[in-house]
């Protein structure tokens, strides 16, 4: 039967747990802040993640974005030569990738592939009681886990989205100027007069970090909050999948607000 004070209950108690784990990760980011000095002093543990983040992460990165242009071109071929101008594909396949495509969907690749991965390899430990292990021999293990994979993520996610959007254009130009016979010297030309570095370029790698911090502080957060059991591991993986994919919506969505702001 249904029950209306039942319903308000479990709702009001689901947005209680909601922003009671706001203010969790919001204390746990201040605290990973406040104790990254190791992580960055001992560099070669921040370049152990950054490989394992950004590195092991290219395949998936680079052969995406190379589809990604080629859809691109051949979807933007087919719209701009209906009004007479193909020429002008390098702008919209560039301007595309750069502006919005190029951080959007390497974040997304990077929560799947290194995001899950990084919850994981942090919830296992914490099952396993590594980390109760090192607390126990006065190791911090905020200082010695989980800060090196954060800076590791927050450096790997600009460079990775880079490196989409240049395969991305790379993809475009090959299937608009050597398949399609669009002309070379018109396609990179007006690319080049319409890209501009401040508001496409560096807004792109400004998109980039900011989902960089996001991505790899949900899944930092949710390995060292995950629950010690086989179980409690599997869903920490799936709240980060989920959660990142939703941040990094929302923060496109108030960034490019922003970014638009400027340009009026």
């Amino acid at each position: 039967m249904f029950n209306p004070v039942e319903l308000l209950r479990h709702l009001g108690a689901g947005v209680v747990e909601r922003v009671w784990r706001l203010g969790v990760a919001s204390r746990f980011f201040v605290a990973l802040l406040l104790r990254s000095g190791t992580a960055l002093r001992r560099y070669p543990l921040t370049l152990r993640e950054i490989w394992f983040s950004g590195v092991l992460s290219l395949i998936i990165i680079l052969v995406s974005g190379l589809f990604v242009g080629l859809v691109l071109g051949l979807q933007g071929y087919e719209i701009l030569q209906r009004y007479g101008s193909a020429e002008a594909l390098g702008t919209m396949v560039a301007l595309s990738l750069l502006r919005e495509l190029g951080p959007v969907v390497a974040g997304l690749l990077f929560a799947s592939r290194a995001g899950s991965a990084i919850t994981a390899e942090i919830g296992l430990m914490k099952a396993t009681e590594q980390l109760t292990a090192m607390d126990m021999m006065a190791v911090d293990p905020v200082a010695r886990v989980v800060a090196p994979r954060f800076w590791g993520g927050v450096i790997s996610m600009p460079l990775l989205a880079a490196l989409f959007s240049t395969m991305g254009i790379f993809g475009g130009w090959l299937i608009g100027v050597v398949f399609i016979g669009v002309d070379d010297g018109a396609f990179w030309s007006q690319m080049q007069a319409s890209v501009d570095f401040r508001y496409d370029i560096l807004n792109g790698v400004l998109k980039s970090a900011v989902f960089g911090v996001a991505v790899s502080l949900i899944a930092v957060f949710e390995g060292y909050d995950s629950a010690p059991t086989a179980e409690g591991v599997s869903r920490a993986i799936t709240r980060t999948v989920v959660t990142s994919a939703l941040a990094i919506l929302a923060l496109d969505f108030v960034l490019t607000s922003f970014m638009f702001r400027e340009l009026s």
